[in-house]
């Protein structure tokens, strides 16, 4: 039997209990809701190429090309914003790697790294991901940026808010609760590991060395 619509009030209802769902139980219930959060936690199946203990990386069923890679936080954050800096930067790392090895194992002549950061720039996840696309002279994926023409009086509205932002410190760091929350949590769980559980760790651990995938391609 096909799955029934939500009627109008349970839209409404779901509404009115999601805005008064804390900061913690919102994000609880996203990460319930998000196939990528299973997937990370092994509950559905994947082309997994790699994964440590913060992040996972895997193919994309619908690829740009062959070779497109998915890579992501286990933890459930939605859009970069409410990523803790030191996790983006581990990403961006592992980014730099796995670009290195499709270059290397596909023969390919280039690679796009991209973040669709909100709908409006084209994510259809709730899940923040950093795409890595293999590309090759005409392979004819469709990302272009074309160049618009705009008023000058545009264009310095835009450069006014953007400095008066960055002048305001904003881009120093602006954590939320949640990723301060977040942020603790992981400083608590690597204390405990250091005090006892390392040997454990070891021996748990599911991390797949960039080199070794690079060796998995030749």
């Amino acid at each position: 039997m096909a799955e029934q619509e939500m009627t109008e009030e349970q839209v409404k209802a779901l509404q009115e209990k999601l805005k008064k769902m804390s900061p913690e139980e919102l994000k609880e219930f996203q990460k319930q809701q998000c196939i990528f959060c299973k997937i990370a936690a092994g509950q559905v199946a994947s082309k997994k190429i790699y994964e440590d203990d913060r992040c996972i990386a895997i193919l994309d069923i619908n690829p740009a090309n062959p070779g497109h890679v998915l890579l992501m936080p286990k933890e459930h954050y939605a859009i970069m914003p409410m990523m803790p800096e030191e996790l983006l930067g581990h990403l961006a790392r592992i980014a730099k790697g796995l670009s290195h090895v499709l270059l290397n194992s596909l023969k390919t002549e280039g690679t796009n790294i991209f973040i669709a950061n909100g709908t409006a720039a084209g994510q259809r996840s709730q899940h923040f991901m950093i795409h890595i696309i293999p590309r090759k002279e005409n392979d004819k994926v469709g990302i272009e940026i074309v160049s618009g023409k705009f008023d000058e009086k545009k264009i310095n509205e835009a450069a006014k808010a953007i400095s008066d932002r960055i002048s305001g410190k904003e881009l120093a760091k602006a954590e939320t609760k949640e990723e301060k929350k977040a942020e603790e949590n992981r400083k608590e769980k690597e204390e405990a590991e250091e005090k006892g559980e390392e040997e454990k760790k070891e021996e748990t651990k599911k991390e797949i060395g960039l080199d070794d995938i690079a060796r998995l391609f030749k």
